[in-house]
């Protein structure tokens, strides 16, 4: 997409040079922005399509932005006010754990797929977090972009969601986030009161900074393993309770042996791919690409690898090819003439 500055520089009369120190403006928000949105919609589609709004909204009415409040909260009203409009739908954003339980893998069906809009969605920590920062601060803004997390956000109204991400998440005060809403400072700590009970029930996964030399070890092992298909080796990884999901089915798997089986029976199209690691929702994650022929690999899954430093918990496959596009990857790994040179 343009920025969008650039988008509406065609109608926008004026010199360029005027516009140039508004749009660096704006572009400075962009991850914080994508940020906020992400959390309010739980996909990395839709954030990037309500920041894009936003930037839209915020260039076209920049001669009205009378300074009466900062910048940002100029700019994250405008967002606030886009993502409860996306978020009409009645469909809340879920993981497939949210919707019913476990399969065994004897009987597992992965039946049709489910639309998009059903899933929480992936995102590369690097689209909504400063990762260059002070690395404990970098440590806690990575949980409240985990899975878990953004799913449970989606359980919140929008404004219980939106006063905890600003005062939570963001550190905004409640009487900062009553002047952006427009609401009434107790309103604001009413809200936050309801969405930290919802919170409350929903168990955080434990973690482990990734820059954890235990953590680097294990997404090794893993990688390695993954790529020869090593079973033994893969299942030992595992903890006890690992979850293995695959969206866009709602079908889920918990366990090393129905995780197991999975890989050996109808999961066996993962044999011969390829990883490229990745940050992915403050856990390790992989591009996994699909063997097609000898030499050539082609986007297959997202993974996002859950571990609570000595194991893994959490192995979740996201089954969208078009993603690669849309973070920046490679759309094929090509090493035919390698391989005939051989």
């Amino acid at each position: 997409m343009q920025p969008a500055a650039a988008a509406a520089r065609g109608t926008t009369p004026g010199p360029e040079r005027e516009a140039e120190p508004f749009e660096q403006l704006l572009e400075t928000s962009r991850r914080e922005l994508t940020g906020y949105c992400y959390r309010m919609l739980g996909a990395a589609s839709e954030a990037e399509d309500a920041v894009q709004e936003t930037m839209i909204k915020a260039w076209s009415r920049r001669d009205s932005f009378a300074g009466q409040s900062s910048l940002r909260t100029w700019l994250f009203r405008i967002a606030h006010n886009v993502c409860v409009d996306m978020l009409r739908s009645p469909q809340r954003r879920a993981r497939p754990m949210d919707l019913g339980p476990s399969t065994r893998t004897s009987d597992a069906v992965l039946g049709a797929p489910l639309t998009e809009n059903v899933f929480v969605q992936p995102i590369p920590d690097d689209r909504v977090i400063d990762t260059s920062g002070d690395p404990a601060v970098v440590a806690e803004a990575r949980d409240t972009v985990r899975l878990a997390f953004v799913a449970a956000l989606q359980y919140l109204p929008p404004l219980q969601r939106s006063a905890l991400i600003l005062c939570e998440v963001l550190r905004w005060s409640a009487a900062e986030v009553a002047a952006l809403l427009d609401v009434t400072t107790a309103s604001i700590n009413s809200a936050l009161q309801r969405a930290r009970k919802t919170m409350a029930g929903f168990e955080p996964a434990a973690s482990i900074p990734l820059e954890d030399p235990a953590h680097k070890d294990l997404l090794a092992k893993y990688l390695r393993a993954f790529e020869a298909y090593d079973m033994d080796v893969l299942v030992s990884l595992l903890r006890d309770d690992v979850v293995l999901s695959m969206p866009p089915f709602g079908l889920w798997l918990s366990g090393p042996a129905d995780v197991r089986a999975w890989f050996v029976g109808e999961g066996r199209v993962c044999e011969g791919g390829r990883l490229i690691p990745l940050d992915l929702n403050g856990s390790g994650g992989f591009a996994n690409y699909h063997l097609v022929e000898p030499g050539l690999w082609e986007p297959f899954a997202l993974q996002v690898v859950e571990t609570d430093g000595g194991r893994i918990v959490g192995h979740h496959n996201f089954l969208y090819p078009g993603m690669f596009e849309e973070f920046g990857l490679p759309l094929v790994i090509d090493e035919r003439d390698t391989i005939r040179s051989d």
